[in-house]
C-alpha cells in the first residue's frame, strides 16, 4: 500500500511497484495528489485505488509492505492548513502504524530534510537533532514530521513494528505541480514563459536537488534492508548548488530570455541544506546518478508539453 499515492512523489513509485509486478493498493484523499497522475494505472490489473483521509482509521486486507508518503510537502500546501497538515503527520501515522502492527507489515516513513530546519552543522548527518523554530509558520510540517518519526521508533520499540525511516530531500521530476512554489517548478515555469524570474533572498543560499528516479530507488532499497536496521536514512543528493546557479542554468537550458528578479526571504527559509549520504551508500548501497543538468532538460519539456497541451484546451475552450 502506498499513501498518498497519487502525490508526485507516490504516483512514481505506484509506477515502479507496479513495473516489477506488485500489487499495489494506492490510499490517496487527493487534497494536494491528483487523479491525473495515476489515470495510466487504472486499467492495470493489479493496481486499486482507495479514496480515503488517512487521519481517518481505515481497514484493509493484510498487504505485506506500507509506504507512508500521504502528507502536503510544499510550503503553499502545508501552510494553507497548518492543523491539518499536522493531524496528517501525528494521525495519519498513528493509524498506518496500527495497521503495520495488525497485519505485520514492514512501513515506511516518508520524513523530510526539514526536520534539520535552519542547519547549524552542514552537511547534515542522520545524527545530526537539528534547528527548527517550534512556533514558525512551517513548523507544522518540520515538527509533524519529527513527531511522525518519534512514533514510528515508540510503535518498533514497545509494538516491535517493523519500520523504516528516510529523510527525503528537495526532489524534482514529472508530475510535480505546478502551482506547489517550490523552487524547480517555479523557476522553469517563468522561464517558459520568458517571465523574470523570482529569487527570494540573494540567491546564495544552498539547495541540493535529486531526480525523481534516484529517490524512488533509494526507498526500494530502504524497504528492503535488514530487519534490525531502522535509520532514519538521509535520501538526497550530495551535490549543492545556490538558488542563483539554479535559475541560471535553467535559463540556458530553456533558452529563455528572462531577468533575475530579488524578493525578501521567508521566514525560517533555511540557508543551507545539503544532506550526508555516507549511511545510504553503506547501508543501501545507494547514490544518485542523475545530474542535474539532464534532469532540468526532462523537467523542462514536461511543463513545455504541459504548458503546450494547457493552450490548445484554452483554445478549443473559447471557440466551443
Amino acid at each position: 500500500m502506498v499513501t498518498g499515492g497519487a502525490g508526485f512523489i507516490g504516483s512514481h513509485l505506484c509506477e515502479r511497484l507496479l513495473r516489477e509486478g506488485n500489487s499495489v493498493i494506492c490510499l490517496d484523499n487527493f487534497l494536494t495528489g491528483r487523479k491525473e497522475n495515476i489515470s495510466h494505472l487504472m486499467e492495470h490489473k493489479l493496481f486499486d485505488l482507495i479514496e480515503h483521509d488517512i487521519i481517518y482509521p481505515y481497514h484493509i486486507e493484510p498487504v505485506d509492505e506500507i509506504y507512508h508518503l500521504a502528507c502536503p510537502a510544499s510550503p503553499v500546501h502545508y501552510q494553507h492548513d497548518p492543523i491539518k497538515t499536522m493531524k496528517i503527520s501525528v494521525m495519519g501515522s498513528y493509524n498506518v502504524l496500527g495497521m503495520a502492527k495488525r497485519h505485520g507489515s514492514r512501513i515506511l516513513l516518508a520524513s523530510t530534510s526539514e526536520i534539520y530546519g535552519d542547519p547549524l552543522v552542514h552537511p547534515q548527518p542522520e545524527q545530526y537533532w537539528g534547528n527548527v523554530n517550534t512556533v514558525g509558520p512551517r513548523s507544522c510540517y518540520d515538527e509533524g514530521k519529527r513527531c511522525a518519526e518519534t512514533l514510528f521508533m515508540d510503535y518498533h520499540r514497545q509494538e516491535k513494528v517493523r519500520i523504516k525511516i528516510v529523510r527525503i530531500f528537495n526532489t524534482y521530476g514529472p508530475g510535480m505541480l505546478p502551482d506547489d512554489g517550490r523552487v524547480i517548478s517555479n523557476f522553469i515555469l517563468q522561464a517558459l514563459q520568458d517571465q523574470d524570474i523570482t529569487i527570494y533572498g540573494d540567491g546564495s543560499q544552498t539547495r541540493s536537488f535529486q531526480y525523481i528516479d534516484d529517490l524512488i530507488e533509494g526507498l526500494l532499497k530502504m524497504m528492503q534492508t535488514d530487519e534490525g536496521f531502522t535509520g532514519p536514512v538521509n535520501i538526497g543528493n550530495p551535490r549543492e548548488f545556490t538558488i542563483r546557479e539554479l535559475a541560471e542554468r535553467i535559463i540556458t537550458l530553456s533558452g529563455a530570455s528572462s531577468k533575475l528578479v530579488y524578493m525578501p526571504l521567508p521566514v525560517d527559509d533555511p540557508k543551507q541544506r545539503r544532506p550526508d549520504i555516507t549511511l545510504a551508500r553503506e547501508m543501501l548501497d545507494w547514490e544518485p546518478a542523475i545530474r542535474l543538468d539532464e534532469g532540468l532538460t526532462r523537467m523542462i519539456s514536461f511543463f513545455r508539453k504541459k504548458l503546450k497541451k494547457e493552450t490548445i484546451e484554452a483554445n478549443v475552450n473559447s471557440l466551443s
